[in-house]
């Protein structure tokens, strides 16, 4: 990763600390409602108007720079691997990260991430482990 992508995520992580959670209005108020957003529509909304003490609500300005959209906390590009063919057509591992799909088992997880890992790629969502066996 070249000195700018790691310059441009450095910022992303620290904008997304000064970044307020959105929360659905009134959801504090109600059991019924998930915190998930919903964009305030009410004419009298205080959210929509956007009144001091209330939450703040989702605005452009708040996103990530554009060039590291996308990209996993490590600054890399994630591919999913579903599949042989995906792994397959990865390519070169520079500047990728690999993530398994849930649907893939131990034994395919186990069997990808070896060959993933004798081509050099860095994988996101697997740790190895060992199984220690007492011979007697």
């Amino acid at each position: 990763m070249n000195t700018q992508a790691k310059r441009l995520v450095a910022l992303r992580r620290r904008r997304k600390k000064t970044k307020p959670e959105f929360v659905r209005q009134e959801s504090w108020r109600y059991v019924r409602l998930d915190e998930s957003w919903r964009k305030p529509r009410g004419k009298d909304s205080k959210m929509r108007l956007r009144f001091k003490g209330w939450p703040k609500i989702v605005k452009v300005g708040y996103g990530s720079p554009r060039k590291t959209r996308g990209l996993h906390p490590s600054g890399l590009k994630p591919i999913l691997i579903s599949s042989r063919r995906d792994l397959e057509e990865a390519g070169s591992p520079e500047g990728k990260i690999l993530v398994f799909s849930s649907k893939l088992g131990r034994r395919l997880r186990e069997a990808f991430a070896k060959e993933a890992l004798s081509k050099g790629f860095a994988i996101a969502n697997y740790e190895a482990k060992i199984v220690k066996t007492e011979g007697a």
